[in-house]
């Protein structure tokens, strides 16, 4: 049987390093579904970096909301799902944002390096940083 998640368990594990999927309504079809990294501070909103040419913005600005869904592969297993509404689309800012973002995933020492392979901040000219308000959870130890 399954355990649901307090709020605080949920958000703790939701601010945990960990790739997501996003999915996206996407009309006539069903909802696009891709991995993403992303960022979150319990009681805050969801951040996410995309590039802004991309399929998901596109659909975003149409549909302006999306589900995301991390989960825990080893024991005990648990998944969080949040859907909620985009709040902000704007450029992403490479220093406050998009390092961040990256050092959270790769670590410090791992950012300029990577981030180069895009070609730096030029690089990313163009890219979104994606607000969403987590407005409806699942989460739950199986």
């Amino acid at each position: 049987m399954a355990h649901h998640l307090s709020g605080a368990e949920r958000e703790s594990f939701l601010a945990e390093a960990r790739v997501a999927v996003i999915s996206i309504a996407c009309a006539g079809r069903g909802p696009l579904s891709v991995p993403i990294w992303y960022s979150y501070v319990p009681g805050g909103e969801i951040g996410l970096w995309m590039d802004g040419a991309s399929r998901k913005v596109a659909l975003l600005r149409r549909a302006m909301r999306l589900t995301l869904v991390v989960q825990d592969t080893s024991r005990p297993y648990r998944y969080v799902s949040v859907e909620g509404p985009v709040t902000q689309m704007n450029p992403i800012d490479y220093d406050a944002e998009l390092r961040p973002l990256v050092g959270r995933y790769l670590g410090e020492a791992a950012v300029d390096g990577y981030l180069a392979g895009f070609g730096g901040p030029e690089g990313v000219r163009g890219d979104v940083c994606v607000r969403v308000r987590p407005e409806h959870w699942r989460a739950e130890q199986l």
